[in-house]
């Protein structure tokens, strides 16, 4: 396989500086002890702070917390399989940065079976309560309700999809005992662990809805102030309710008590009560999909198909880049920024009309993704050295009309790579910061679905294809990618950020394998992108000073904080290279 190494170029020097000082190469690692990067996130809009690329032999985790990331580690010492690593992660996730995932939301999950030899993805989105109907998020006039509105409450609550996946995920790829991968969050809960600095901050800033509801305020807002960074929390409840599912699987969480205590918080939640019922849960499913997958270079882009935008996005994107030699031009060119900006534009304008939940709308997933669609696209670009004044989506059939949705970026990411091979990236949400707000069986529940177009329809009366549906699942950006190269998996990367997600890992992939950065740095490397008008660029950052240039080029830009949350594992010949982002607490553990 192809070792990508670090080229110091003036940009990516410029990298080095932005994660504090250039770093030294990271030894390797021995086969008995750990060695691991971690860092403690900085508060919005404080910079990157330090990141090093990490080595293993053998096997390696790396989650969005330290204390997820250590109980993964644990589970692969023993000998556990990716997917019984995986578990352990999510599950002690759920407990410790609560405001992004947990046992109260769903995932999407990208696999790779080293025995099988096959790659395969499961779709543990969130369902809409059948007795969702098209207007659930329309005001009694018919005008789309406030964000927060919709949010907070159990209106935008959808069935959660994690405990169900982490049950029939663990019955085919796992391998330790089941009761096994729950230790360590079951004693963290009870017997506390330290509040990250990223979590306080996190609570201080949502005080406002995190108040409303008085069993979420009196677990964070103790005597009504916001948890502090380093106090102790202990959440027993959330212990009981991790106990009963080592014990008695998933199970009770669609048919029994947890799940009616959930059914009880969402329909008697003051003000803004939810739809959702018990047989809402015992329809559930977890759904086994067919990779999407794109060409890039000598690799290929694999990933989530719908009701994830992720993959196909990403297939969109590089499939416009395959046009453009993106070495040649570098990454200190304006120009790649350019291309790479303008192809996101191209692949943003097709998911709002095109992608959906596919039990209820067809995604032409395979045409968007095709070279006879995407060169003719790349050919806007190349004929032009300036921003294009306006981009369309293609047609394909019936057109759809444009639906945008909301998607806040409260989401982590998981990747994994065992002694065997196998391989999982994982995307795992509760959509907004602590989801709902609303708890119940010590977790929050989510908001995911405030993902739907809040209007069903345009002002022709044309539907949209990611509007409300009773059992639907809404759209989502979220991209977890196992990148593959000789029909083996070479990386595997993914971002919580919402629908900055696809730029955020597009980024991520063209530094590594256009511009021969290291996982780490191409991870750390400043985010710019664009989701259909305005290229963002992430501030008290390097990248900020190529606003006048973009600007030049046509674009409005605005330079705002860019808070992703890349994690990514690089299999290699020799061993595995792991990277996690320098703006949250990631940590990486191998041997």
């Amino acid at each position: 396989m192809k070792q990508k190494t670090l080229t110091i170029s003036l940009l990516s020097a410029l990298v080095l500086a932005a994660c504090a000082q250039t770093e030294p190469p990271a030894e390797r690692l021995s086969e008995t002890k750990p060695v691991a990067a971690e860092s403690h996130a900085p508060e919005q809009g404080t910079g990157l702070t330090e990141q090093k690329l990490v080595h293993a032999k053998n096997f390696m985790a790396a989650s969005a917390n330290p204390l997820a990331t250590e109980a993964g580690y644990e589970v692969l010492k023993k000998g556990g399989s990716a997917i019984d690593a995986m578990i352990a992660i999510q599950t002690t996730l759920s407990l410790t940065e609560p405001q992004s995932s947990g046992l109260g939301g769903g995932a999407f999950l990208v696999y790779w079976d080293n025995k099988a030899k096959k790659l395969t993805t499961f779709d543990a989105r969130e369902t809409a309560p059948k007795a969702a109907k098209p207007e659930l998020f329309l005001d009694a006039s018919g005008k789309p309700l406030e964000f927060m509105n919709a949010v907070v409450g159990g209106r935008s609550v959808g069935v959660p999809g994690i405990p169900k996946l982490l049950e029939d995920i663990h019955k085919r790829y796992g391998k330790l005992p089941w009761a096994t991968l729950f230790n360590k969050p079951i004693s963290l809960a009870e017997q506390g662990f330290a509040v990250s600095p990223r979590m306080a901050k996190s609570i201080e800033q949502n005080q406002k809805y995190l108040q409303r509801y008085p069993q979420t305020a009196a677990y964070f807002l103790p005597n009504g102030k916001p948890l502090a960074a380093g106090t102790l929390l202990k959440n027993p409840e959330f212990a009981r309710s991790v106990r009963l599912l080592a014990e008695k699987g998933s199970t009770p969480f669609y048919s029994g008590k947890p799940a009616q205590n959930i059914v009880n918080t969402v329909t008697g939640a003051a003000d803004n009560p939810g739809k959702i019922s018990m047989a809402d849960f015992k329809n559930y499913r977890v759904i086994e999909r067919t990779p999407v997958c794109a060409p890039y270079r000598e690799f290929e882009i694999c990933g989530m198909g719908a009701p994830s935008s992720g993959a196909i996005a990403l297939g969109e994107i590089f499939g416009v880049l395959q046009q453009q030699d993106m070495k040649a031009l570098g990454a200190d060119n304006i120009q790649s920024w350019r291309w790479l900006g303008e192809a996101s534009r191209i692949a943003f304008a097709d998911r709002d009309r095109y992608v959906g939940d596919p039990a209820f709308v067809s995604v032409p997933a395979k045409s968007l993704i095709s070279r006879a669609y995407l060169k003719p696209r790349s050919e806007e670009i190349r004929n032009t050295d300036k921003a294009l004044p306006k981009v369309e989506a293609g047609v394909f059939g019936k057109k759809q009309a444009a639906g945008k949705a909301v998607e806040l970026p409260s989401t982590s990411h998981i990747v994994v790579v065992d002694k065997a091979g196998n391989v999982v990236s994982m995307t795992t949400s509760i959509e907004n910061a602590f989801g709902s707000t609303l708890m119940a069986n010590g977790y929050l529940l989510n908001n995911e679905l405030t993902d739907f177009s809040f209007k069903p329809a345009d002002e022709t009366g044309k539907p949209v294809a990611n509007s409300v549906a009773g059992g639907k699942r809404p759209r989502s950006s979220m991209a977890p990618t196992i990148v593959m190269q000789n029909g083996r998996p070479y990386l595997a990367v993914g971002s919580p950020g919402g629908s900055r997600i696809i730029g955020y890992v597009a980024k991520t992939l063209v530094a590594h394998i256009d511009w021969d950065m290291d996982i780490q740095t191409a991870i750390s490397l400043p985010n710019m992108l664009n989701r259909g008008s305005t290229y963002e660029i992430e501030q008290n950052t390097p990248a900020a000073a190529k606003a006048g240039a973009l600007e030049q080029l046509g674009y409005k830009v605005q330079v705002r904080d860019l808070n992703s949350g890349v994690q990514g594992i690089l299999i290699g010949k020799t061993g595995l290279q792991g990277g996690a982002d320098p703006r949250r607490e990631g940590k990486v553990m191998g041997d």
